[in-house]
């Protein structure tokens, strides 16, 4: 109880009234419940109840699995805090970090291993991790451990546990594929929440606003001056990430990111300053969209539309977590409309839309909505002229040719020898095997002239994954009816 309240924790949440007592009285419990929502002391507390209850023997009493390093360190993190009066004992195991320090952890005994999936497996493998005395598993983010493909993992570590246990299963969403898991995991489960439409928490206010792909970088920067003071931002990719990051620093934004090819170390480093207010922005893909619990966090931002609606929920539960407020955007481009579409059947319900900014000015109208308004100041004549042709040819200037390529070059590879040069909207490789030819060609389209003009000069007569390529301003060509290629004798 004295940890409880060290945590400040006044009132449990729904998920915790309805799973605790069949977790403390030993049942098993197939729950589910929003991000946020206090799943992790719903299945913390009774472990804590049990090890300081009664004394155990030497060797792990718990294992906690999460798919990611950052929910396994949140989840170490509040379990420590409960029980910080007692005596139980807990460390981490995941990858991006020698294992020594977890070895000497797990020799010595630890009466609870918070893991994730792979690393486990490395370790069960040694005879000196003891884990046929486990009386406790609880399986975190479910759903997301089977979305990274850690069944194969999860099965192998089950057939190493002893069948008499108590089993929890905790997710945000319940698919069918869980739902079949957990047949064969647990023994007359209690069910919590089972049938809950996945929705981000209540506390979470929600807008969508609409801004071609080469306007959010300035989007973005227009809010960061004006009152959003510290955002998490998520984006599609590792590179979007690294690139967006780069940006803001540019633009003397305190920022760090967070992804998957970061290190252990730097992951905890960049999180440590957001959390201590030496950044303002944390840059992250999903591997940071679960696991990460940053107290009083007021904006949530989408770079870019997840690509899952899970993935959206999880994002935005990064704010107004445990009954606090919050509010989450996402920037949609025309190419994103329909995943938004696709978020808005999952959540059952339309996300509030703002008009295109081109250039937005964050209008506070806190007496009417207490809410972000944006207004849009493109100008509508503008935008309603037609097409002219200098228009086209300056579209056309942003899109380059490039010959000779590799058969061993793909549309991944293309892209990353060109992103250095600016941001890129399509790259694309194109061959053709049964043509006899030995190279094939292919297209990059950045999102402004004068980035495609720098690739020209840098990349032009260099090599490419062994030879020598050739870049230039695609010219728009007449199409040879025949064929359906481009008649120039260049491509």
């Amino acid at each position: 109880m004295r940890g409880i309240s060290d945590m400040g924790f006044d009132e449990p949440t729904p998920i915790q009234t309805a799973a605790l007592p069949p977790a403390l009285a030993g049942r098993d419990i197939l729950a589910s419940a929003m991000t946020g929502s206090g799943k992790t002391a719903a299945f913390a507390l009774p472990i804590l109840q049990r090890l300081m209850g009664s004394p155990g023997n030497a060797g792990t009493r718990a294992l906690v699995l999460t798919p990611t390093r950052e929910l396994a360190s949140q989840v170490h993190e509040h379990l420590m805090a409960l029980g910080r009066h007692g005596r139980v004992t807990a460390t981490t195991v995941f990858g991006g970090v020698k294992p020594a320090a977890q070895e000497r952890a797990l020799r010595a005994g630890v009466d609870v291993v918070v893991a994730t999936p792979g690393r486990l497996l490395d370790h069960m493998r040694q005879p000196w991790f003891r884990i046929d005395r486990l009386e406790m598993l609880i399986l975190d983010e479910a759903d997301r451990m089977l979305d990274m493909g850690f069944l194969p993992d999860i099965r192998r570590i089950l057939a190493r546990l002893p069948e008499r246990r108590q089993t929890m299963l905790f997710s945000a969403t319940l698919p069918k594929p869980i739902v079949a898991l957990s047949r064969n995991l647990l023994t007359e489960p209690i069910r919590v929440d089972i049938e809950q439409r996945i929705a981000p928490a209540t506390g979470v206010y929600q807008a969508a606003v609409s801004v071609p792909e080469q306007g959010k970088k300035d989007l973005l920067l227009g809010m960061l001056n004006d009152d959003v003071r510290t955002a998490l931002v998520f984006t599609r990719t590792k590179h979007r990430a690294n690139r967006l990051a780069k940006f803001l620093d540019r633009e003397g934004i305190a920022c760090d990111r967070i992804h998957g090819n970061r290190s252990q170390p730097q992951r905890e480093s960049a999180l440590a300053a957001f959390k201590a207010g030496r950044i303002r922005v944390l840059v992250a893909t999903d591997v940071a969209s679960r696991g990460i619990d940053i107290e009083a966090l007021p904006h949530v931002i989408n770079f870019d539309v997840p690509s899952q609606p899970e993935d959206y929920v999880h994002r935005v539960g990064r704010t107004a977590r445990a009954g606090a407020t919050g509010e989450a955007l996402t920037f949609v481009s025309p190419a994103e409309e329909s995943g938004l579409r696709a978020i808005e059947r999952s959540v059952g319900r339309r996300i509030t839309r703002a008009a295109t900014p081109i250039r937005s000015t964050i209008v506070a109208d806190r007496r009417s909505r207490g809410r972000v308004a944006r207004t849009n100041q493109l100008n509508k004549d503008a935008s309603a002229a037609p097409r002219r042709p200098e228009d086209k040819r300056r579209d056309m200037s942003k899109k380059l040719f490039v010959g000779s390529l590799s058969w061993n070059t793909d549309d991944h590879g293309l892209r990353r020898a060109f992103e250095p040069h600016g941001e890129i909207t399509e790259a694309t490789v194109i061959t053709d095997r049964d043509s006899g030819r030995s190279r094939g060609f292919g297209f990059v389209t950045f999102a402004d002239a004068e980035s495609a003009e720098k690739a020209v000069s840098a990349l032009n007569q260099t090599e490419l994954d062994g030879r020598t390529i050739k870049v230039d301003v695609a010219q728009e060509r007449n199409r040879d009816r025949g064929h359906g290629r481009p008649s120039s004798s260049r491509w």
